[in-house]
């Protein structure tokens, strides 16, 4: 049984939550304060953190449902669980449908508004799986479909969508789409092989590296952006700094001739960068209203 449920949690990349997860709080913390000038509650918290594995949850099964047969074609992940007969597509079915059963449950108990606005949600977790089969965008639909956990989590504290919570989903969103972009450079020949859409197959490691960059520079406009519209003080000053130098780094330790750094620059050094935007952010509210 164990063994079973590390399956699932490794299907899901359970450790890649540290990318969306902390942003999905840090909207609801910035979005209260905003709005309310105050903190968002514990109950509320906790409905965004189910709602989140839900979604993710989802997702990854989907994405490992659609992708089997190019899974299956590609060494680099011929292991996963249905190519290696871990799981059976059935049973990645029914886990999808529980995972949206507890998305749909934990959002239905947060703000009325953000429940309306599933429908968009579930689309977007769906079509992303698809795109890479016709448009080398892709990393962008990611970037959009990630980037609604903060947004998500800004809604769900305030029932509104203010245009500075626009500021933040953009911003997360080209985060997400540039280090996307890094992690599809691995696969740049198969991806081109297969007939498969991406910018390193499109337009080549050198430019692919260039496009993520470009990208990275929204993200750390936006983050700039949030500290003069929102009451985030010095403490997020100081969390957005080292954030912004994380992004830089990540692109200074690759090249088009050397990406043997290339896991470090997309898992470590992004989760990383979650992790403190998250903790500077909530020193920074909770000293500011506690």
């Amino acid at each position: 049984m164990f063994k079973k449920i590390g399956t699932y949690l490794e299907m899901i990349k359970v450790e890649h939550t540290l990318f969306a997860l902390p942003f999905a709080f840090m909207g609801a913390l910035v979005g209260s304060a905003v709005v309310f000038d105050g903190l968002p509650s514990w109950g509320d918290i906790g409905w965004i953190f189910l709602a989140m594995f839900g979604a993710r949850s989802a997702a990854f099964g989907l994405n490992r449902l659609t992708d089997q047969h190019i899974d299956a074609k590609n060494p680099r992940t011929a292991n996963r669980a249905i190519p290696a007969g871990l799981l059976k597509p059935l049973e990645v079915i029914l886990f999808i449908i529980l995972s949206f059963a507890v998305f749909f449950w934990a959002t239905f108990m947060l703000d009325p508004f953000a429940f309306r606005l599933l429908p968009i949600a579930i689309f977007m977790l769906i079509i992303y799986s698809f795109t890479k089969r016709f448009t080398w965008l892709c990393h962008l639909v990611l970037g959009l479909t990630t980037a609604l956990a903060p947004l998500g989590g800004w809604v769900a504290v305030t029932g509104q969508i203010d245009w500075k919570a626009i500021v933040f989903y953009i911003a997360l969103a080209f985060w997400t789409a540039g280090f996307d972009i890094v992690y599809a450079c691995q696969d740049e020949k198969f991806d081109a092989k297969e007939k498969l859409y991406s910018i390193p197959s499109r337009f080549g490691l050198h430019k692919a590296l260039w496009f993520a960059r470009g990208f990275h520079v929204v993200t750390a406009a936006g983050f700039i952006i949030l500290f003069f519209v929102t009451p985030l003080g010095w403490w997020y000053l100081i969390g957005m700094l080292i954030a912004c130098g994380i992004l830089f780094y990540q692109h200074y330790i690759l090249s088009p001739n050397d990406m043997s750094r290339l896991q470090t620059a997309f898992f470590t050094m992004n989760s990383t960068l979650s992790i403190i935007l998250f903790v500077f952010t909530l020193i920074d509210l909770v000293v500011r209203y506690i």
